[in-house]
């Protein structure tokens, strides 16, 4: 069973709840040490030699050495924050972590912001990104030293270490704001929307009542309570249309797609009108 960032929901007990609030922000949080690498074997858990997520193949590499990436760096948070990860390790959203595909786990990178040069190193002991484009989520506290918290997403240079490479990474400037951070795009949404206007999903409409009670039991069942039927008139006709929300922001909203995406929907759009 690989669990990881991206796919905790797989486990029974992780679907049922949804981030209430985000943890308190530590205030020496540009004080949290990077990861220093060291020898660490190969982890009992999160090593499979292959594994299959939303139908795609991922094969965990047999040796990290000499690995270099580049591509678009992700983080996560509340809504994973001391959940079990690949590794088995509660998630510490403010520990120097991150989830990775494919690289053995646990195993030491520097993650570069290509825009702004920032340098930080980080353990990686999860699995994901599970979303097309992305090479790594980082850690919360990861993110924000390289200012990825208030963009969601940035273009970063992953080098894998080994044990005594460890160097400092250059100076980082701290971002302006970090009590309130913004999270990457919904998976659906990632270039329509900004953390304003996300409201609700709606996730069907049907011109039978009935179809739309099904799906909202269906919801129900699978422990998402917040939905809600809306009648949509419109040339004589009417639309029965399931809505979810209000959500808080994107750090719900990804969570809230991905666990549409694990009981087979897939097709949710956002609606940012008000609902009554």
């Amino acid at each position: 069973m690989v669990s990881g960032c991206s796919v905790l929901s797989l486990i029974p007990k992780n679907i049922a709840k949804l981030p209430t609030g985000l943890p308190k922000v530590p205030k020496d949080i540009a004080n949290i040490p990077d990861a220093i690498p060291r020898k660490e074997s190969r982890g009992r858990y999160g090593n499979p030699e292959s594994y299959v997520i939303f139908g795609q193949h991922y094969r965990v590499l047999i040796s990290a050495n000499g690995y270099v990436e580049r591509g678009i760096a992700s983080w996560y948070g509340p809504g994973f924050h001391a959940e079990r990860t690949s590794s088995g390790e509660p998630y510490d959203m403010y520990a120097m972590t991150a989830a990775h595909k494919t690289l053995p786990i646990p195993t030491y990178a520097r993650i570069t912001n290509l825009k702004n040069g920032r340098s930080v190193v980080v353990r990686i002991n999860d699995r994901g990104p599970f979303v097309e484009g992305r090479i790594v989520d980082l850690s919360y506290t990861a993110a924000w030293k390289l200012d990825i918290t208030r963009t969601g997403t940035a273009q970063v240079e992953l080098q894998v270490l080994q044990a005594g490479t460890d160097a400092p990474p250059p100076p980082i400037i701290p971002p302006t704001e970090f009590s309130s951070p913004t999270a990457p795009t919904a998976v659906a949404t990632e270039n329509l929307v900004r953390e304003h206007s996300v409201r609700y999903l709606q996730v069907g409409s049907f011109s039978a009542l009935s179809n739309a009670e099904s799906l909202v039991s269906r919801l129900k069942a699978a422990g998402i309570s917040n939905s809600r039927l809306r009648e949509l008139r419109s040339a004589g006709n009417i639309l029965f249309r399931v809505i979810l929300g209000p959500l808080e922001g994107p750090l719900e909203l990804d969570d809230m797609l991905l666990r549409l995406q694990l009981i087979g929907i897939n097709k949710a759009q956002v609606s940012v009108e008000s609902l009554q």
